[in-house]
């Protein structure tokens, strides 16, 4: 997996309805839809990581799967993966990990909002 973190904050602003701001700073990209939070991206320079929404059970396969993917930082731990982009969880898992966290905040959503989407 790249740590490519252009491709990644590409990826999630590609998501239908999804807005990027830095509330905690310019190291912190923050992808919502809604005004629900999907996604942080870190881009410190020292150790790039994303946050992502994930359902519990889920995480706690993830976690046991990837060294790399840890409980959230500074977030729920149980609803909130923190994935370092050190190259070691596949792009393939990396995207999917972002799908299903955009999946969970777009399911959330009233039927009329999601429908505008």
């Amino acid at each position: 997996m790249s740590s490519d973190s252009p491709f990644l904050e590409a990826y999630c602003q590609e998501k239908p309805g999804a807005t990027v701001s830095c509330p905690f700073g310019e190291e912190h990209l923050v992808f919502k839809l809604e005004g629900k939070i999907f996604a942080i991206l870190t881009v410190d320079g020292a150790k790039p990581r994303i946050s992502l929404k994930c359902d519990p059970e889920m995480a706690g396969d993830l976690r046991r799967d990837f060294p790399a993917v840890k409980p959230g930082y500074h977030l729920n731990k149980q609803h909130w993966n923190s994935v370092d982009l050190d190259e070691s969880v596949p792009e393939s898992v990396l995207l999917g990990m972002i799908d299903h966290s955009y999946g969970l905040i777009f399911k959330s959503l009233p039927k009329a909002r999601r429908e505008k989407i």
